[in-house]
Formats: structure tokens, sequence, C-alpha cells
């Protein structure tokens, strides 16, 4: 029995980042679904973007206050110039991009262009020399494949669509269809989606480079929120001068504004946050297709949408690619913990030996 506990335990203890990435991927998939009926009710991408991360703030700021008063670096002009940028990459200029091509496209296309994220990320990684590469080895090829590989996917979900799948129930819940969805329309959507795939790569190898010299993942949260939804009210300001585009009801716009804050902006982002400090940024990125298949999934069978082939195919060809790609990085891992113990052993040996000639 406490054998069995204990390894439960070590399973749990390996494999934390895996199963809180799965749940923060979850979080995602009901977003998606729950921001495109209040946006078809009438409530505003950006207005959702600017109240949504100001519940986040101020649900986290008296945690990152209280639990990390001691831990908490000084905060630098620097420092905070940095956390800006972040703020502006992760919410002010991304997600205005990503809500925006939602509201002209659809969950389904939006999740499937998100898998780029990865594949992207990778690469700058790469360059900036923050993911080893050797592709002497089976993991370095692992990694270029698996790379190559999604990006293959992606561009099948992308341009080929095939022929439907047939629906074999009524849906269970109808949201009213887009107005103006035409080829323009479709088109716009589709540029801000790839333009926020770019900036949001760049915003997780950036959290990876802020968290060396501000590891406070609470006070980082919140301050990414308020300084977050400070740029997005200025946009907004900007573009909509209307009070009724600021006024919400208690209806479907109050609860989506509610769960973006307190679940997605909170909770989901301390998530990644801790598995990029612990994993890396390319291991984040590498579970946005367990979204893509939930949204998938619970938009044909619940919703009614259309689900071609090709989005099967292509999800398919993209988990392959990126779970290669994970099985390269864990051999990174396995690697890098047996260096360090053996430097560990070489410097205990060395200790030893000086010791042994004091004597």
């Amino acid at each position: 029995m406490a054998s069995a506990a204990c390894n439960i335990g070590g399973f749990l203890t390996r494999f934390k980042p895996h199963l809180l990435m799965v749940i923060a991927q979850f979080g995602y998939t009901f977003q998606y679904f729950i921001t495109e009926a209040s946006f078809n009710h009438g409530m505003n991408p950006n207005v959702y973007i600017t109240y949504r991360h100001i519940v986040s703030g101020v649900v986290m700021f008296p945690f990152a206050y209280f639990l990390e008063r001691k831990q908490r670096p000084k905060l630098t002009f620097a420092l905070f110039l940095e956390i800006f940028i972040l703020s502006l990459l992760g919410v002010g200029l991304t997600l205005n991009m990503y809500f925006v091509s939602l509201r002209y496209t659809s969950p389904t296309f939006v999740v499937s262009m998100m898998n780029t994220i990865a594949s992207l990320t990778f690469v700058i990684a790469v360059v900036l020399r923050l993911e080893v590469l050797d592709i002497r080895n089976p993991r370095g090829m692992a990694k270029v494949l698996g790379t190559l590989i999604s990006l293959v996917g992606v561009m099948t979900m992308t341009l080929y669509r095939g022929p439907v799948m047939k629906h074999l129930w009524h849906p269970l819940i109808h949201i009213q269809g887009k107005t103006g969805n035409n080829h323009e329309s479709w088109l716009k959507g589709s540029i801000l989606t790839v333009t926020s795939c770019v900036t949001w790569s760049v915003w997780y190898i950036m959290q990876a480079l802020t968290l060396k010299r501000y590891p406070a993942l609470l006070s980082l949260t919140t301050w990414m929120s308020f300084v977050g939804a400070a740029q997005s009210a200025v946009f907004t300001v900007i573009v909509h001068h209307t009070r009724a585009a600021w006024t919400i009801g208690f209806d479907i716009d109050f609860w989506s504004t509610v769960y973006g804050g307190i679940v997605v902006s909170g909770l989901i982002v301390l998530i990644q946050l801790w598995c990029t400090e612990e994993k890396g940024p390319v291991f984040v990125t590498m579970f946005n297709p367990f979204s893509t298949i939930l949204v998938a999934v619970l938009a044909y069978f619940v919703l009614g949408e259309k689900l071609y082939l090709g989005s099967i195919l292509g999800a398919v060809v993209v988990i392959g690619g990126l779970y290669l790609l994970l099985w390269g990085k864990e051999g990174d891992q396995q690697v890098h913990s047996k260096e360090q113990e053996q430097s560990q052993l070489g410097y205990d040996e060395q200790k030893e030996l000086r010791i042994q000639r004091v004597l």
C-alpha cells in the first residue's frame, strides 16, 4: 500500500507540469465558446479584454501582496519597462488582435492556427540559445522533425478542407451566427490570427527571460493584468468613443468576463509561468493541440459546427509532430539531469581529496 502511494506520488511529481498544462487547455477550450457567445451577444472584444484583466488583477493582487512580500524583487524602472513590453505582447497588443480575429472567423480556425505557436517558439528559442539543439543525436533530430511535421499539419488544417463530416444528431446548443462573415472579414481575421501567433510566441520567450530577473509568479501575473488592462483601455477609448460600448449587463457578457479574468488571465497564466520556469517556453506551447481537439469535438457535437476531414487529418499530424518534439525535449532534460549529477559527484570527489590531503 505504501509502495503504491509512493509510486503515485512520484508519478504526480514527475508529470505535474504535464497535468497542469492539460488542465490549462481545458480552461482555454471553454473560453473559446463562452467568448464567442458573448461577442455574438454584442460584447465588444476590446472592452472584454480590458474588463477581464481588471478582474484578474483585482483577484490576484491580495495573494501576490501577502504571499510574496519577502521574495518579490525590487521593481526598478528597467524591470517595469520590461513588464510593460511583456504586458503589451501578452495582453495589450496580442489579445486585442486575437479576439477580434475570433469575431471574424471561428473558434475551430483560430485554435487550429494557435498550433503554430509551438513551432515558432521553438525556432526563436533555438536562435536565442534558450533551447538546446544537436542534430547529430536522435533527440535533436526528433525536435527538428517534430517542428516540421507540426507545421505540415497546420498547413493541412488551413489549406485543405476535404469532405464535411456528417452530423449524427442536432446540435445541443445553438449560437447565433456572425453577421458580415464574408471573404473580406475572413481574410482580415486570418491576418490578425497569424500576427497574434507571432507576437504570442515572442511573449512566451520573453516570459522565460523576465522570470530570471523577477521570479515572483503571483506578482508578475498581477502586474501583467493591471498594465495590460491599462494598455487595452487606452486603445479601446481611442477606437470606441461611446459609453454604450463599455456597458455590460448581468448576462453572458458578465460571466465571460469573470471567467476570463479569474480562470484564464489569473490561474492559467500563473500555471504557464510556473511551467515555463520549470520546463521552458517551448514545453508550455506544446499542449495547444490538445485544446484544438477539444474545441473541434465540442464545436461538432455540441454546437453543430461543420467539421472537415482536413481538420481531422491536420490535427493528427500536428499532434504527432509536437509530441515527437516533446520526446526530444524530455531526452534533453534527462541528459541535463545526468550531467548535473556527474558534475556534483565530481565536485564531491574533489572536495574529499582536498580534505584527505589536509589530514
